[in-house]
């Protein structure tokens, strides 16, 4: 056993050694950019990927091998698309070369050689290189022909387009989109999103930079109930070879909502007033008013509440909060009220507006739970902030030009000129510097210290909750010579902004939101929900069972982790693994009354892209690991020659390795046995 001794088993094929001959018929070998050898052709015509190898391997150029008495060549296909299946499902079928040379290796066991004619464009399965490695051992070399060409085809690809999974009727939504271009030069163009039902359409100018990415966005106007198709598409420029990936479609859902809104302040200044009008006068919205005037007391009349609601199924319902100057002491906030107030942010998804004033009451809360929520840091010495006898402005960063917040114009293009309109400010808050992980929408136009312009216009997110920061007290001066128009809208627009998460999908007693909204196959998707009793108290015993049902209908059911708090929140993870409609249904336990269905839409991306370069380094690497060699399509009649001077395949070897085998350890047992049991039996200790 010391020498390894091993039992050997030597195979002789009673066949012909075999030669494979794999074709590559994937998606992407649509892409017209391969050039047929002139010995085929007579010129240097430009075909498929997929009709070069048809044409290829029906030439003079391969017959010769075929005819080879020597061989038994065989031509088998791989990674081809699934037929009449479902557009979704098709989307994911992609090319997997490693399998395909496995699958071979495993059924045929005299191969001499693999000539693989593909794009190299593997995007599923396991590394090709691994499947090379194997044919190594076995002494099986790959003959490589990369097909197509080794750059991009001029193109213009709208390679992503985000949009949210709803939107409110009568208001704008914003749809990013990502385009693709692979021209030489810049393409000034048209995006044009259009609903499919109703033919209504909305255009908007673009120019795209030369063999870049070009991100931007379109806004469109939601004005019926449910869900709608839309199509985002560009016009087929010239010099364009691909035109299928010029346009791209998806749903989105409109839906009326009607938001509930806190109003919080300490007396009533301009600001308070006529964003407690524009909410109040927007069908859309509930609003309740807290004015904790310090010598007056409580405001009183249609639309105010006399004190804070401290019980959590009253407070729960706010979706969104407008905090004042109101700070920390008589008169104001308790600690436990701010406290109360940053849960329903984080753990209810609920919105928050800092805006604070003259005063300087806010600086009270900077020691507060709400302290962490403030995205800018403020200048504990100028509490009072700044006035200033001449008007400022707010100039728009690059992140407020393109977000929906700022976006007071019916056009992006008409946006930038309403800002320059706006009525300027005579004050604003002590602000040094925006936190980290915020988004600075605007800053002021003329002021600035070490840390670059002051922010005054800044966005975080807090928890499964929004905070937005304005840093004056001015924006009701927007009024002058339009009314409402501009005001009404930011406010509009901001309070649905912030709300937007919570309100996904909610029903009577759960609330359920999901991050992303847009998932794709291979996400994980997280779930968040916040579930009430009876009497719309956060529930605090019960499970959270969730139903989820894939776009095939294959039905699975998970129970949500509850969270630590009083607040009734809960969360789970589960992962996209085709795009289509995913259907999930909420309860709390058995009980499906008073539970939720949402539908959450996983967007396809197709594995399989065309027009994209083919990948001859990837068949290098396989042909070197190999031992086997690549070839050009120019010099195909190389590749039969080469072949028949292979030496035929090793005989197939199968050794079994006694010294460690279980057996022989057995063996040995059972041999010690007898020996001791025959040492007993005569009588021998």
């Amino acid at each position: 056993m010391l020498w390894k001794p091993e039992w050997r088993i030597v195979t002789i094929p009673n066949t012909k050694p075999e030669i494979a001959i794999l074709v590559d018929q994937s998606r992407s070998t649509t892409t017209a950019d391969a050039i047929l050898p002139i010995d085929l052709s007579g010129s240097q015509e430009v075909v498929t990927r997929a009709e070069w190898m048809e044409k290829v391997l029906e030439s003079d150029l391969v017959t010769p091998l075929k005819n080879d008495t020597r061989n038994r060549v065989f031509e088998q296909t791989f990674s081809a698309p699934p037929q009449d299946t479902d557009p979704a499902t098709s989307a994911l079928a992609g090319t997997d070369i490693n399998t395909a040379i496995e699958k071979t290796l495993e059924e045929h066991k005299n191969l001499r050689a693999v000539i693989l004619l593909t794009d190299g464009d593997w995007n599923t399965g396991e590394a090709p290189v691994r499947a090379a490695q194997k044919l190594r051992r076995r002494n099986i070399p790959i003959f490589a022909i990369p097909v197509g060409s080794n750059k991009r085809l001029p193109d213009l690809d709208i390679t992503n387009v985000t949009a949210p999974t709803y939107g409110i009727i009568g208001e704008n939504v914003q749809i990013p989109f990502t385009i693709l271009s692979s021209l030489d030069r810049d393409i000034r163009t048209i995006i044009r999103l259009r609903d499919s039902k109703t033919g209504i359409e909305r255009t908007k100018n673009i120019t795209l930079p030369a063999g870049e990415e070009y991100h931007g966005s379109i806004l469109w106007r939601l004005a019926t109930e449910g869900s709608s198709t839309l199509e985002l598409s560009i016009p087929f420029a010239n010099g364009e070879m691909v035109a299928k990936n010029n346009k791209r479609q998806f749903t989105i859902a409109g839906k009326k909502e009607s938001l509930n809104v806190l109003v919080i302040e300490s007396s009533p200044r301009w600001e308070y007033r006529f964003i407690r009008n524009a909410l109040y006068r927007d069908p859309g919205v509930t609003v309740d008013c807290l004015l904790l005037h310090p010598q007056l007391g409580p405001g009183d009349g249609p639309g105010y509440i006399q004190k804070f609601p401290e019980k959590l199924e009253d407070l729960q319902k706010y979706d969104v909060v407008f905090l004042g100057d109101v700070g920390i002491g008589e008169g104001g906030l308790t600690t436990k009220q701010a406290e109360l107030l940053k849960g329903l942010v984080e753990n209810q998804a609920s919105g928050i507006v800092f805006i604070p004033g003259v005063q300087g009451h806010q600086h009270s809360l900077l020691k507060t739970p709400l302290g962490d929520l403030i995205p800018v840091i403020l200048d504990e010495k100028r509490q009072e902030g700044f006035a200033e006898a001449t008007t400022s402005s707010l100039n728009l960063t690059s992140d407020g030009k393109g977000s929906l917040l700022t976006m007071l114009g019916d056009t992006e293009e008409d946006n930038p000129l309403i800002w320059k309109s706006l009525p300027g400010f005579f004050w604003h808050a002590p602000v040094i510097k925006a936190k980290g992980g915020t988004e600075v929408l605007a800053v002021h136009a003329s002021r600035s210290n070490e840390f670059g312009r002051i922010p005054l216009l800044v966005t975080k997110t807090a928890g499964n909750g929004k905070v937005l920061f304005l840093g004056h007290d001015s924006a009701w001066r927007w009024r002058r010579g339009v009314e409402d128009l501009y005001h009404y809208r930011f406010w509009g627009q901001v309070a649905r902004w912030m709300s937007y998460q919570r309100n996904m999908a909610a029903g009577e007693r759960i609330r359920l939101y999901f991050t992303p909204d847009r998932p794709k196959p291979g996400d994980t998707v997280t779930l968040n929900a916040n579930a009430f009793d009876q009497y719309g108290a956060p529930l605090k015993k019960g499970d959270l069972l969730v139903d989820i049902t894939s776009p095939d209908g294959m039905t699975r059911r998970m129970s949500l982790d509850k969270a630590e708090g009083a607040w009734g929140s809960y969360n789970g993870r589960f992962k996209i693994l085709q795009a289509g409609a995913w259907q999930i249904q909420a309860a709390v336990g058995e009980d499906k009354t008073h539970g939720i269905k949402t539908t959450l839409l996983a967007q396809g991306s197709e594995l399989e892209k065309t027009g994209m370069p083919s990948r001859a380094d990837v068949l290098q690497e396989m042909a070197t690991v190999s031992r086997g060699r690549l070839i050009d399509g120019e010099k195909l009649s190389s590749l039969i020659t080469e072949i028949q001077t292979l030496p035929d395949p090793r005989p197939l070897e199968t050794r079994i390795p006694l010294w460690s085998s279980w057996i022989t350890a057995a063996i040995l047992i059972l041999l010690l046995g007898i020996f001791w049991v025959g040492r007993k039996l005569n009588g021998t200790f």
